[in-house]
């Protein structure tokens, strides 16, 4: 402390003083001009205790209440459009998986034609080609017949041949005609 500070400090009275005349009067005064000015604001504290009480009763709590209606129907319609996100993927993913069995059935499907014509075409080359041997074996078998057939004749003709070559070398010479012609 400064000694003017101190000074100061030991002139002035303790408040609990009311010896010091001047100093008590000051006080006395001061005490009841703030008396006076608590008392001429006691109505103004109430009044504004009041316009507190009646904005918190008439805007404050009621605002607040919209707000937090606003804000959980935001949120709520947040969650909807999220739930229905939710429902739009599922509902994708279900008809991609049905998309995909279908693709998968046409392809069975399609598989199992070209088999069936392939069996189909197996077969009637099987029963072409079992045909084509039956007839190869008759025509061959046609064909032994034929050739015995003429083997017979060629053997027959042979003999009749050898037979009339041997009459013919064996004849008497004078029983040849003249001139060469029988």
């Amino acid at each position: 402390m400064t000694v003017t500070a101190v000074k100061v400090f030991r002139s002035r009275a303790a408040p609990w003083d009311l010896t010091a005349s001047s100093d008590a009067r000051k006080t006395q005064a001061l005490l009841q001009a703030l008396e006076g000015f608590l008392i001429g604001a006691i109505p103004t504290i109430l009044f504004i205790f009041l316009l507190f009480v009646a904005y918190r009763a008439l805007v404050h709590t009621p605002l607040q209440r919209v707000l937090h209606e606003r804000y959980e129907r935001t949120e709520g319609a947040v969650a909807k459009a999220q739930a229905d996100i939710a429902a739009a993927v599922a509902k994708s993913s279900e008809y991609e998986l049905r998309l995909r069995e279908a693709r998968q059935a046409v392809f069975k499907m399609q598989e199992a034609r070209r088999q069936k014509l392939a069996q189909s075409r197996e077969a009637a080359l099987h029963e072409t080609r079992t045909r084509a041997q039956q007839m190869v074996k008759e025509a061959r078998a046609t064909l032994e017949v034929e050739v015995d057939a003429a083997k017979k004749r060629l053997q027959q003709d042979a003999e009749v041949l050898a037979a009339e070559v041997i009459r013919t070398i064996l004849k008497p010479v004078g029983a040849a005609p003249v001139g060469g012609r029988s």
